[in-house]
C-alpha cells in the first residue's frame, strides 16, 4: 500500500514537472507504473491534458465508459479550442450523446464552413467546373473520417480514438502530425454505439474479480445475452448504413452528407486469436466501386503495412470483409465517391485475452494497433491531399457520364402498387444525396403514360452509382469468384461470401419501378426528404363510418393508433365496393355510432400522424362484398402482444421484430425471458412472438413449456415462429404446427449404410470423384447454406391473413431451412415461393436450393383449438428493411389475435 501511494506521488510529481518544463516528455504510466508508449521519441505539450491527468487511467488499463469519453473529449475541446471542435449529431435510443470532434490545424478550423461549401461544390461537376475543381483541389484539405465502436463489444477503438485525438493536438517533435494538420481535416466519431457499449461495460465491471482473468471460460469472456455488440433495438448498426432505420445511422449519414469525406475508416474488433486487419478487401468487390478507390485503399495499406513492420505489429489483408454489400461503414461512403475501408484488430474482449497460441493479449495493446492505424490512415491522406481530391471530382464526373451513356438512364416510381412505401423509399434516397424528382404533372417516357406525383430518378448525376447500386434488381458478383464457390461447394467447404447477395430496395419494399433507358427531361421539382405525406379526412361530416383501404404502411398506423385510442375498429376479410370506392379485404371500417362523438378529430390527427387515407360514408349499402355486419367482418381487437427476450432467440431477431412493431407502428410490446414460458401465467396476452433463434427453444423451454404454449394457444392465443422458431413448433414432440424441416432432397437418395453388429458396412466400388462425393453425403444433411438472395412468392389472396397482400411478395432467404407445406385438413400455406423458373429475384442461388425451395411455404397458419399458429420459414423484420413484407406482419398479430376465439 505504501508502494503504491509512492508511486502516486511520484506520478504527480512527475505531471507538475511536465506542466513546468516546455515539450517535456509526457509518456503515460499505468497504476503498476508501466511506462504506456504513445508514439515512441515524441514530445508532447503539457498544455493539453492526458488521459491520466483527466480519467485516472493510461489508455488502455481500463475499458473506457461513454462518460469518461466525453468528459475526455470536453477536456481536449477546451485546452485546443482552435484546434478541435466538439458537435454532438444525435441521440441513441437510451438517451446518450452521440458526437464527432474536429481536428485540424487553426485556419483549417476556422475555415470550416468554407470546407463544407467547397466540398458540396466539388461534389457537383454541372456546376463546378474543370477550372473551379482545379483551384479547390489545390487549396483544399483532404478529409479522413474516422469512426469508432460501432459494435459496442468490440472496445479497444474507442480508446484508441481518445489516443488519436491526443496525440494529433499534443505531439509536438512529430513530422507525420505536422503533415496531417498541414494537409488534414480529421473527423473523430469516438463511440458509434453507446447503448451497446455501456450493456458490455456493465457484464465486465460487474463479472471482473481481484485480477484480470484471462481465461476463455470465465464469465469476463463471455457475455451475458444479448451481448453488447448491437444498440437498444439489437441492430448490427454496421448492416444499417443505406437502410438507415436507426437514430444513430440518421445522425452520422447526415453529417457525412455535409462534408462528403475522402477517406473514411471503420475500425472493428474480431476473434482475439487474429491479428489486424487492414484494407485492400477480400473479393468480391462490388462493380460500382471505381479503380481509383481500389489504388487508393491499396495505397493507405502499404503505409499501414511499413508502420505495423516499424512496431513489429503482425497484420494481414484480402483474406476476408469483402467490399460487396453496400451497407457496410466501410461500403455506403465509397458510393458517394470516398474511399472507405474496414480495419479489425484481434479484441481481448477485458484486459487481457489468453490465446490458443499460449500468448497473452492485452487491452493496452489492441488500442495500440488501432492508434497506428488511425494516424497512418491520416498521414497517407495527407501525404495523396490532390490526389485523394481529385479522384473523388473525377469519381463524381465520371458518375454523370455514365448516368447519360449506360441503357440505364432513369427510374420511375409511379407509385400505383404502394404510394406509401414508394414515398418513404423516395425519401430515403433522398436524404443520402440522391436527386430525386416529383412530377406535378402526368407524363409519357419510354413509351409508357404515368401520373402525377411518380417518382424520377434520373442517373445522370453524382450519385449515379449509389442509384446503381441500391436501385437494380440485381448487383453482379465476378464470374470467376462464383466459380470458385461452386467448386468449394463439390467440396462441403463454407462459401467465402459474407453478407447477403441481394438488397435491392424496390424488391425489398415491394414497390413498382420501371427502368427507362431515356432521361426524363420535364421540369419536374425535387421530392423532399419526407418518409411519408400526412394526410387528411376526405369528409369530416359522414354520417354512418369513414373507411380506410388496407395494404400500406399508413393504414397499419392508422389501426395501432386507432386500437391505442379504444377506437372501435371492423375489418373486411373480403373486398367490397362502396358508394363507388374498391375496398380491399382487410380495410378498415370506423363506425361512427359505434365510436365518441369526435370520431372525425380524432381520426383527422391520426391521418395527419400516419398519411392514412381515410374516406367518409354515408351509408353502410354496399354493392358488391360483405355488408359491414357480415360474419366476414371482423372486430379488430387491442392485442396485448409480447416477445420472447433471452436465450437462445437471436438478438437481432428478437430486436429488430420489437423495433418494427413499436418504431416502425408505434404499438407497445412486452419482453418475457424465455424461461417464463415454463409455467408462465400467459393468459394477458393475445399474442405471442417466439423470434428466430440461435440456439434450441425445445432445451430451453422443455415439456413443461411445450405445454403450456399449447394450452395458451387452444385458449386462443395466436402464437407467431419466425424463422429457426419453425424448427421447435414443428417438432413432433411440441406438436404446435403441422410442417416438418426437409433434408437436403439428393441426401433423402442416399441409401442406408449403417455398421453391421461387427462395425464393418457392405463393401462398396467407388469409380469416379462423383461416387466419393455421394459416398460421403450424409444421410441426414440439410440443403446448403443460402448467404441471403431475395426471391419471389404468391399470395393466396382468399384467406383472412392474405388481406391487403400484393399478388406477389420478394422474400429475404437465407440460412438453409426449408419447410414443408400444410397438408389443406391442417392449415393453408398463406404464401408460397413461386416455380423454379421464376424463383430468384436477386442475388446467387445455389441451383439446388431452387429448385427444392420452390413452391415450399413463406407464410403459414393453423388453427388450434380457439387459437391460431402462425408460421413465417423466413424471417420478415431482418434489419426492419423489408418493408415489402411488414403488412404480413401486421396480418398476423392483429388479424391473427381478431380471428382467434379468446374468451372475452
Amino acid at each position: 500500500m505504501l508502494q503504491k501511494v509512492i508511486r502516486k506521488y511520484l506520478f504527480a510529481l512527475v505531471c507538475v514537472a511536465a506542466l513546468i518544463i516546455p515539450g517535456a516528455h509526457a509518456q503515460e504510466t499505468t497504476e503498476s507504473g508501466e511506462v504506456y508508449p504513445l508514439w515512441p521519441g515524441t514530445q508532447y505539450d503539457p498544455a493539453i491534458p492526458t488521459h491520466q491527468q483527466v480519467l485516472g487511467y493510461a489508455p488502455g488499463e481500463k475499458i473506457s465508459s461513454h462518460s469518461d469519453m466525453l468528459r475526455y473529449m470536453e477536456a481536449l475541446t477546451q485546452a485546443a479550442p482552435d484546434r478541435m471542435q466538439l458537435h454532438e449529431y444525435a441521440r441513441s435510443w437510451e438517451d446518450r450523446k452521440l458526437i464527432y470532434v474536429v481536428i485540424a490545424n487553426p485556419e483549417n478550423l476556422k475555415n470550416l464552413p468554407a470546407l463544407e461549401r467547397d466540398m458540396q461544390g466539388l461534389s457537383d461537376p454541372r456546376k463546378t467546373d474543370i477550372s473551379k475543381a482545379d483551384a479547390l483541389i489545390k487549396s483544399l484539405p483532404a478529409t479522413v473520417w474516422l469512426g469508432y465502436g460501432v459494435h459496442g463489444d468490440e472496445i479497444s477503438s474507442t480508446d484508441a480514438a481518445m489516443m488519436t485525438a491526443y496525440h494529433l493536438l499534443a505531439a509536438r517533435n512529430s513530422p507525420e502530425v505536422d503533415q496531417i494538420l498541414a494537409n488534414v481535416v480529421t473527423f473523430i466519431d469516438p463511440m458509434q454505439n453507446p447503448d451497446g457499449r455501456t450493456r458490455f461495460i456493465n457484464h465486465y465491471e460487474t463479472s471482473r474479480g481481484l485480477l484480470p482473468d484471462s481465461s476463455r471460460l470465465s464469465v469476463e469472456q463471455n457475455q451475458a445475452w444479448p451481448g453488447g455488440r448491437a444498440n437498444h433495438y439489437m441492430f448490427d448498426m454496421n448492416r444499417d448504413w443505406f437502410a438507415m432505420t436507426q437514430p444513430e445511422t440518421i445522425g452520422r449519414v447526415e453529417q457525412m452528407q455535409r462534408y462528403l469525406p475522402l477517406v473514411v475508416v471503420d475500425l472493428h474488433e474480431m476473434s482475439g486469436n487474429q491479428s489486424y486487419y487492414f484494407a485492400p478487401p477480400a473479393m468480391p468487390l462490388n462493380p460500382h466501386l471505381a479503380p481509383s478507390q481500389g489504388k487508393s485503399m491499396e495505397l493507405i495499406g502499404r503505409n499501414n503495412a511499413k508502420w505495423f513492420d516499424t512496431f513489429g505489429f503482425d497484420y494481414f489483408t484480402r483474406e476476408v470483409f469483402d467490399a460487396f454489400y453496400p451497407g457496410y461503414g466501410d461500403g455506403w461512403p465509397t458510393y458517394y465517391g470516398g474511399v472507405s475501408m474496414t480495419y479489425e484488430q484481434g479484441s481481448s474482449r477485458g484486459l487481457v485475452f489468453h490465446r490458443e497460441d499460449g500468448t497473452d493479449l492485452h487491452y493496452r495493446d489492441t488500442v495500440r494497433h488501432h492508434f497506428v492505424a488511425s494516424l497512418s490512415t491520416a498521414e497517407a491522406a495527407a501525404q495523396n491531399r490532390q490526389e485523394l481530391l481529385q479522384d473523388f471530382y473525377n469519381y463524381r464526373k465520371s458518375a454523370i457520364r455514365e448516368g447519360q451513356t449506360e441503357k440505364v438512364r432513369s427510374y420511375i416510381l409511379p407509385g400505383r402498387r404502394d404510394k406509401a412505401a414508394t414515398t418513404k423509399l423516395a425519401g430515403l434516397l433522398t436524404r443520402q444525396g440522391v436527386e430525386v424528382l416529383q412530377a406535378d404533372k402526368s407524363f409519357k417516357v419510354c413509351g409508357a403514360s404515368y401520373p402525377s406525383d411518380s417518382y424520377i430518378i434520373n442517373t445522370a448525376q453524382p450519385a449515379k452509382r449509389l442509384i446503381r447500386t441500391l436501385m437494380d434488381e440485381d448487383v453482379s458478383m465476378n464470374p470467376d469468384f462464383l466459380k470458385e464457390q461452386e467448386r468449394r461447394r463439390t467440396k462441403d467447404y463454407p462459401a467465402e461470401i459474407y453478407d447477403v447477395t441481394a438488397w435491392s430496395l424496390p424488391l425489398m419494399y415491394n414497390v413498382e419501378s420501371i427502368v427507362c433507358d431515356k432521361t426524363v427531361k420535364e421540369n419536374f421539382p425535387r421530392a423532399t426528404a419526407a418518409l411519408f405525406t400526412p394526410a387528411t379526412l376526405s369528409d369530416d361530416k359522414a354520417t354512418v363510418a369513414y373507411l380506410a383501404p388496407w395494404g400500406q404502411a399508413t393504414s397499419a398506423r392508422l389501426l395501432t393508433h386507432a386500437l391505442r385510442q379504444g377506437l372501435t375498429v371492423k375489418s373486411n376479410d373480403k373486398a367490397f365496393t362502396a358508394q363507388g370506392k374498391r375496398y380491399p379485404a382487410g380495410s378498415l371500417i370506423f363506425e361512427v355510432l359505434h365510436n365518441p362523438e369526435d370520431l372525425p378529430r380524432r381520426l383527422n390527427s391520426i391521418a395527419q400522424l400516419t398519411g392514412a387515407e381515410i374516406h367518409g360514408v354515408n351509408s353502410s349499402w354496399v354493392t358488391d362484398g360483405p355488408n359491414f355486419g357480415s360474419d366476414n367482418v371482423t372486430r379488430m381487437i387491442a392485442p396485448k402482444v409480447a416477445i420472447v427476450w433471452d436465450e437462445p432467440t437471436s438478438p437481432y431477431s428478437a430486436g429488430n421484430t420489437r423495433f418494427v412493431i413499436e418504431r416502425q407502428f408505434d404499438y407497445p410490446v412486452t419482453n418475457i425471458r424465455t424461461e417464463q414460458l415454463r409455467s408462465g401465467d400467459l393468459s394477458r396476452y393475445q399474442v405471442l412472438i417466439l423470434p428466430t433463434s440461435w440456439g434450441s427453444y425445445q432445451d430451453s423451454l422443455g415439456k413443461g413449456g411445450a405445454e403450456n404454449l399449447k394450452a395458451w394457444v387452444k385458449r386462443g392465443g395466436t402464437l407467431i415462429a419466425m424463422g429457426t422458431a419453425l424448427r421447435y413448433v414443428s417438432d413432433p414432440d411440441v406438436g404446435l404446427l403441422s410442417t416438418h424441416r426437409e433434408n437436403n432432397y439428393q441426401a433423402d437418395e442416399i441409401d442406408d449404410v449403417s455398421p453391421a453388429e461387427n462395425g464393418r458396412i457392405k463393401g462398396t466400388l467407388l469409380t469416379s470423384a462423383q461416387d466419393l462425393h455421394q459416398a460421403t453425403t450424409p444421410a441426414q444433411e440439410s440443403p446448403d447454406y443460402v448467404p441471403g438472395v431475395l426471391v419471389k412468392a404468391k399470395t393466396d389472396g382468399d384467406h383472412w391473413l392474405a388481406a391487403g397482400l400484393a399478388p406477389s411478395l420478394n422474400i429475404l432467404v437465407g440460412g438453409s431451412d426449408i419447410y414443408s407445406p400444410l397438408r389443406r385438413d391442417a392449415g393453408h400455406n398463406v404464401v408460397y415461393f413461386q416455380g423454379p423458373d421464376d424463383l430468384l429475384a436477386s442475388g446467387y442461388l445455389w441451383e439446388e436450393n431452387r429448385r427444392q425451395l420452390a413452391y415450399k411455404p413463406f407464410l403459414m397458419v393453423e388453427a388450434q383449438g380457439r387459437g391460431h399458429v402462425i408460421g413465417f420459414t423466413q424471417d420478415p423484420t431482418t434489419r426492419a428493411y423489408l418493408d415489402g413484407l411488414n403488412i404480413s406482419l401486421i396480418n398476423a398479430i392483429f388479424r391473427g389475435a381478431s380471428h382467434s376465439q379468446p374468451l372475452r
